[in-house]
């Protein structure tokens, strides 16, 4: 189990949207690696579409609809960032507990 039997907010979702969770207490199990990779590469998006947004702010020609786009995903990009944000602070202040 993970501390405390603490869960580990997974940074996908399951079915309709509903959060999944981990409980375990291997973190290089199979699981754990994938949610570790998985959290590196939203990550990587997220600062690669933060430059491009900040491009288009500034591009006088960007049109509504490109600009639309551009916001819808840095939506998307900032619920996994707060996802993982969530699920990290989380652990984190459980491993304060337990010192």
């Amino acid at each position: 189990m993970t501390p405390q039997n603490e869960l580990r907010l997974l940074p996908w979702s399951g079915p309709d949207g509903k959060p999944c969770y981990l409980s375990t207490d291997d973190s290089g199990g199979y699981m754990s690696r994938l949610a570790d990779n998985i959290e590196a590469v939203q990550f990587g998006m997220a600062t690669d579409l933060l430059e491009r947004a900040a491009g288009a702010l500034g591009d006088q020609d960007a049109s509504r609809d490109d600009l639309r786009l551009m916001l819808t995903e840095v939506t998307r990009a900032l619920r996994d960032v707060v996802r993982v944000a969530t699920s990290r602070g989380h652990l984190l202040a459980v491993s304060d507990l337990q010192s």
